[in-house]
């Protein structure tokens, strides 16, 4: 199958097809895999040549043949017609025989003039050779100026290299300093050199001015809050913000005001509670004796207004009221010892209340003040406590962006580093280079550029050299040249080609723009001509519907005439026999005669008779 697209497109080739020279055989084999294409194929492959191809003449001849209207052989007829042409096919199988015979004696003499001309461009090229000698020599002259003029453009490198040294070492100057910037010492800050960052500046006077701060914080707070301050208020709170227990016997070994006042608040209320008890016993007794009096009185007065039989029971009256007056003098003991002195103690503390909130008040009023303070105080210290936490803050900042630079830092030694390392590599391999007199044909691997170059114009070939030479890499550069000039060449064919053609299509969108608008502005999908065949058509067929109408009602006008006519009905039948069936007419034309005979000799023997 690999073969038989090559041999499709030399058959191509051999019949003149156009633009067979650009075709592919591979591209073609796809069509000799189908079983029922391949057959005719290859017929056409090994039967068509040149000789069945028609010529542009003979194509004009048919066009003409069939333009004129003459009848074109087809089929059997055209096979009878070649079988007389038999010896006439000989004659030409001859003529052609002759024909190819020329072709072979011009060819033959195409041949020897190739060869003579093939001579003499040997015989010019040895001349060339002779040529291209001397310009060896030529080049070797030029070649050693070369190397002169390389040797001057090496010396100029160095001095480059020198320039670029020098400006190596005021770039390590400057490094120097920067580093001088981060390891600056405090011998040097303080010669008054400006300090570049945060951490090198010096916070003596900073931390002097805070312990200062402190001091004074410290001595405005101990005339305030002093020691024993806490310790009262605990106690205040414990004994004297509370009513005195006058059952419990209030023991105080310390000597202060608070253990005073607390004793004359206990007196106060001890004196309160035995005056009320005295006062109250007091009354109860003058109750008791201005009672006792009236009760003598109102008896004195029953016995002289009572009999005498009555007094018995007086005194057993008087018993009752003397064993009343006992247990109500029981009573009144038992309320004194029992429900009195609470009561008391209760009425002593609510005495005693106004006291102690005047002085609950006294100790509201101090605490509110030392809280204040301590408000102050504590400002002082959140205002001290949010610069330091700012100084941190910086610090941690600028310890951050060193660490930043540092990496960067570092990342730049390594570049400088790989990129010094491969200088070096450079240099090497040019003072290598420049060492030999001789240049090197072939490709050293250690020349980078070059062998890259050469990997990159050789690109995926199979036959790969073994050795990399710059011939090699010359002639390629070349090779890569022409195929960039050819495909320049092609480019501004095919757009000259595509230019044609856009003009082409251009004129031809003109063509059917005017064909379809005609100049206006609306497009017309029939021609002028024909919207006017059609108006005249139209009309045509009006008038021919008019000429119907006319002649049915003609028609319907005769029909009407003949059925109330039966003569001229009869005149019609007679005129239809005669334009149709001719023996029928005489048929009837005798019988009419006949009867016109009979009806005339009836008449006539009629008339006789009565005569």
């Amino acid at each position: 199958i690999m073969s038989c697209g090559n041999d499709f497109v030399e058959t191509l080739k051999q019949i003149g097809y156009p633009k067979a020279d650009e075709l592919n055989g591979e591209d073609f084999d796809w069509l000799f895999e189908s079983s029922e294409d391949k057959s005719f194929l290859e017929w056409f492959c090994g039967n068509v040549s040149k000789q069945h191809v028609v010529s542009e003449k003979e194509l004009q001849d048919f066009g003409s043949l069939v333009d004129s209207g003459k009848p074109v052989l087809e089929g059997n007829a055209l096979d009878e017609v070649l079988k007389t042409l038999k010896p006439v096919d000989s004659k030409n199988r001859e003529e052609e025989e002759e024909e190819e015979l020329k072709k072979l004696e011009d060819e033959l003499k195409t041949l020897q003039k190739l060869k003579n001309l093939q001579i003499h461009r040997h015989n010019k090229l040895q001349m060339m050779v002779a040529a291209n000698g001397h310009v060896l020599q030529t080049l070797k002259s030029k070649e050693e100026e070369a190397h002169k003029d390389f040797k001057e453009g090496l010396e100029v490198f160095t001095v480059a290299n020198n320039r670029l040294n020098n400006e190596l070492l005021s770039l390590t100057d400057a490094a120097k300093e920067l580093a001088s910037l981060f390891t600056a010492s405090d011998s040097d800050q303080g010669s008054g050199q400006h300090p570049v960052f945060f951490s090198q500046l010096s916070l003596d006077k900073y931390l002097s001015q805070e312990e200062q701060s402190t001091a004074a914080l410290t001595s405005y707070i101990k005339p305030h809050f002093y020691q024993g301050m806490s310790e009262g208020v605990e106690k205040s709170r414990e004994d004297s913000f509370q009513f005195v227990d006058i059952g419990n016997q209030v023991t105080c070994d310390e000597t202060n005001e608070v253990c005073e006042e607390s004793q004359e608040l206990a007196r106060l209320q001890t004196a309160y509670i035995c005056a009320q008890h005295q006062l109250i016993q007091m009354q109860a007794e003058e109750e008791g004796m201005n009672s006792a009096i009236k009760c003598a009185e109102s008896m004195l007065q029953l016995l002289r207004n009572e009999d005498i039989g009555k007094q018995e029971n007086l005194s057993a009256k008087i018993s009752s009221l003397n064993d009343e007056t006992s247990a109500i003098e029981q009573e009144i003991t038992q309320i004194s010892n029992e429900e009195l002195l609470p009561l008391l103690k209760v009425n002593a503390q609510l005495l005693s209340a106004p006291v102690v909130k005047g002085y609950l008040d006294h100790q509201i009023a101090q605490l509110d003040y030392y809280a204040s303070r301590q408000d102050e105080v504590c400002r002082h210290l959140i205002r001290q406590k949010a610069s330091f936490e700012l100084i941190e803050l910086a610090y941690e900042m600028e310890l951050k962006k060193h660490k930043e630079v540092c990496c960067q830092l570092e990342n730049l030694v390594a570049s400088l580093k790989q990129s010094s390392n491969e200088l070096q590599q450079r240099l090497q391999a040019m003072t290598e280079q420049t060492e030999h007199a001789k240049p090197r044909n072939a490709i050293s691997s250690e020349d980078g550029f070059s062998c890259r170059l050469y990997q990159l114009l050789e690109g995926e070939n199979e036959n790969q050299q073994l050795f990399k030479t710059y011939k090699n890499l010359e002639q390629m550069a070349q090779k890569l040249k022409q195929d960039c000039a050819t495909v320049q060449d092609q480019l501004a064919a095919s757009s000259q080609e595509q230019s044609l053609l856009s003009s082409k299509l251009k004129s031809d969108v003109d063509t059917l723009y005017d064909a379809l608008y005609r100049g206006g502005n609306h497009i017309q999908l029939r021609s002028q001509e024909l919207t006017e065949l059609f108006r005249q058509l139209k009309a045509d067929l009006n008038k021919l519907n008019q000429l119907l109408m006319d002649l049915i009602a003609d028609v319907k006008s005769k029909r009407n005439f003949l059925q109330s006519n039966k003569l001229h009905q009869m005149e019609r039948n007679l005129y239809v026999h005669f334009f149709k069936d001719e023996d029928h007419l005489k048929e009837m034309v005798e019988k009419l005669e006949q009867l016109s005979e009979a009806t005339a000799s009836g008449l006539e023997h009629k008339n006789f008779t009565t005569s």
